[in-house]
């Protein structure tokens, strides 16, 4: 059964160390179940990985109650909500929790897309029920639910334990701003309502890493890249730029720096769009503006030579451009000889 979901997920890497023998609890959207394809994606990804996924009961306040048992019986590591299972996901205080584009209104939703009357289960579940009726009186039952999202919002939920991605091309729900409201971790990612291997590759592992680092203490070596080696002089990225970026973060911290024009906000703004349209979720928070590197404590620094050649850093120069580096592939192909080093 394994081998068959590998077959079906070709784009989906495998991490066998990544969250290995946590558990995670995954919340599925409305209509949905714990057979969604997020889920097979998840376990084929995180191997090494318990992943709890159950069925959750049509009457929001069952559901809530079914997973508050469920997090007191199982103590998930992290737990992982999309659409109306990330509204749900939100009051389930005292765990990491990332949220993924939310239908914190969810009862609004219901009715804004034309959700009453006669639905069908879009995955199989395990009591057999394929077909339900959404009425005004359920429709109701998700209000008040709703009414009780951020209720157990605090400091130390808002700075440590929950993280928002929201998709760009999401035309279900738009929540983003109520979540800022609470949350200061809100993230855009490329992508749509439902998820993809596309968007859960390179949008939500790279979230549920951070969260794995947090939990384990663990220490990566750090890697400074130059926004300069990431784009060419058109503003597209460099070729491979953004597969070697991808491939670092699996092993290393990895910081976007760019020269500090504190007298030209404009320059550092336009650095900013560009990690995150091009990087996406990696460069959240990881972009750094300074003129002198040898305040930066890391142990790589990929930079072209004309930019960085009189400063002075710690660590390990790569001089992006040059005939060693030439490419970012023979960049890919040293760390790849380093494993993680």
């Amino acid at each position: 059964m394994f081998i068959f979901a590998v077959m079906e997920n070709p784009y989906i890497k495998q991490f066998p160390d990544l969250m290995s023998g946590k558990k995670i609890l995954y919340v599925h959207g409305f209509a949905s179940s714990g057979q969604s394809g997020t889920v097979t994606r998840m376990r084929v990804a995180m191997p090494s990985a318990t992943v709890v996924a159950p069925d959750l009961p049509l009457h929001p306040e069952e559901a809530l109650q079914l997973l508050r048992t469920t997090c007191e019986a199982e103590q998930p590591d992290l737990i992982m909500g999309t659409s109306m299972g990330g509204m749900f996901a939100e009051m389930l205080y005292g765990y990491d929790r990332i949220i993924i584009n939310p239908a914190l209104q969810m009862g609004d939703t219901m009715v804004s897309h034309n959700m009453m009357g006669a639905q069908r289960f879009q995955n199989p579940r395990q009591d057999g029920v394929q077909d339900f009726i959404v009425t005004k009186a359920l429709v109701k039952e998700y209000k008040e639910i709703c009414a009780q999202c951020f209720s157990g919002v605090s400091e130390e939920e808002q700075l440590n334990h929950v993280v928002g991605l929201f998709g760009d091309e999401d035309t279900t729900v738009d929540t983003f701003d109520l979540f800022r409201e609470h949350y200061p971790r809100a993230i855009r990612f490329h992508g749509e309502h439902r998820m993809n291997d596309n968007s859960f590759m390179h949008s939500v592992v790279p979230v549920i890493r951070w969260f794995d680092d947090k939990q384990e203490g663990r220490e990566r070596p750090i890697v400074y890249v130059s926004i300069d080696a990431l784009r060419d002089k058109w503003g597209k990225p460099t070729s491979s730029s953004q597969k070697a970026f991808r491939q670092l973060i699996e092993s290393y911290f990895v910081y976007i720096i760019a020269p500090s024009t504190s007298n030209q906000p404009q320059l550092m703004d336009d650095v900013m769009a560009w990690a995150a349209e091009y990087i996406n979720v990696p460069a959240y928070d990881h972009v750094v503006f300074t003129n002198q590197l040898n305040l930066l404590y890391g142990d790589y620094l990929i930079a072209p030579d004309r930019l960085y050649g009189s400063s002075d850093f710690m660590g390990t120069r790569i001089a992006f451009g040059s005939d060693t580096f030439k490419t970012w592939e023979d960049i890919i192909e040293f760390f790849g000889r380093l494993g993680g080093q």
